[in-house]
C-alpha cells in the first residue's frame, strides 16, 4: 500500500459509518465479528435464531458507545428472514457490508444419512445464504455497491469422514462467492469467503466431540499434526473483517484459508 493509500486509513476506524449485516452473529465467530465490526465504527445489525443472545448483543454494544440492531429469525425459513432483513435494512437505512456466516453441521457416517439431514442441512447453510446474499445484492447494485464476505470453510475443498453433507453445502458456499464476485464486480461489488479449520466455538467443540464418538479422535495430537492448534473466533473474525474492508478494495472472489496452513499442507 503506497503512501497515499496509507494516509488515507491512518487516524480513522475501518468501517467509520458504514452499516453491517451479519448473520449468525449471535455466537461463536459471529459474535466476534459482530464486535469488532462495532468497535471499528460499524452500525451492526444481526440476524440470528437465539433471541437472548442477540438481545444481549445489541444492549453489550449500546452500553460501549455503538448502534446495533437484532432481528430474531430462522434463516432456514423464508418469510422469517425475509422480513428480517426488510426491518434491518429499513432500520439501518442500507447494508455496505453482509458478513453471511450462519450455518450449521451434521456429523455421522454418510450411508446413515437421510434425506431431512440433506434438507435440514441445504436449507441452513446454502439456502439461506443464498436468499440473504441475493437481497443484499439487489440493494447493493442499487446503491453503489458494498462488499460481502461468507464463512465456508476447509471443508469447501478438503473431504473430511463423516461430514460429507456439510462439505457438499459448504463447497456450494464457496462456488456461491465466487459467482457474485465474477457477476457483480462491475456494480462495486466484492465477494470474498473465508475457510477456517477447527475454531474454537460451540459449533466446533460440539463437532470434534462427535468425530470423537465416531472414532476420528480429534484431540490436541491430532491437531497439532493438522493445523498446531485450535483457532480462536476472534482470529477468523480478524479476516472476515480484512477482506470486508477498502484494505482489500482489489481482492475479489478470494477464498482465505484461516488454518495455520493444515489446507495447503494436506
Amino acid at each position: 500500500m503506497n503512501k497515499i493509500a496509507l494516509e488515507k486509513f491512518a487516524g480513522r476506524r475501518r468501517f467509520e459509518g458504514k452499516s453491517v449485516l451479519i448473520t449468525g452473529g449471535a455466537a461463536g465467530m459471529g459474535l466476534a465479528a459482530a464486535r469488532m465490526f462495532a468497535s471499528e465504527g460499524a452500525r451492526v445489525s444481526v440476524v440470528d435464531i437465539q433471541k437472548e443472545a442477540g438481545h444481549a448483543l445489541v444492549e453489550e454494544i449500546e452500553s460501549n458507545g455503538g448502534e446495533a440492531y437484532f432481528e430474531a429469525a430462522d434463516l432456514s425459513v423464508p418469510d422469517q428472514t425475509d422480513q428480517a432483513l426488510e426491518n434491518l435494512i429499513k432500520k439501518m437505512g442500507g447494508v455496505d457490508t453482509l458478513f453471511n456466516h450462519a450455518g450449521t453441521i451434521i456429523v455421522k457416517p454418510f450411508h446413515e444419512t437421510t434425506d431431512d439431514d440433506y434438507d435440514r442441512l441445504m436449507d441452513i447453510n446454502l439456502r439461506s445464504a443464498f436468499r440473504v446474499t441475493r437481497k443484499v445484492v439487489n440493494h447493493m447494485k442499487d446503491n453503489g455497491g458494498g462488499s460481502i464476505v461468507v464463512t465456508a470453510s476447509i471443508g469447501s475443498g478438503k473431504a473430511f469422514v463423516y461430514e460429507s453433507l456439510y462439505c457438499i453445502t459448504k463447497a456450494a458456499v464457496l462456488m456461491l462467492s465466487n459467482a457474485i464476485a465474477v457477476e457483480y464486480r462491475d456494480h462495486g461489488i466484492r465477494c470474498n469467503a473465508v475457510c477456517p479449520g477447527f475454531v474454537k466455538t460451540a459449533h466446533g467443540i460440539r463437532e470434534i466431540d462427535e468425530l470423537d464418538g465416531l472414532g476420528q479422535h480429534w484431540q490436541e495430537a491430532d491437531l497439532a499434526a493438522t493445523q498446531v492448534r485450535i483457532c480462536e473466533p476472534e482470529e477468523v473474525a480478524s479476516a472476515a473483517l480484512f477482506l470486508a474492508s477498502e484494505e482489500s478494495s482489489f481482492i475479489n472472489g478470494s477464498a482465505l484459508y484461516v488454518d495455520n496452513g493444515w489446507f495447503v499442507k494436506g
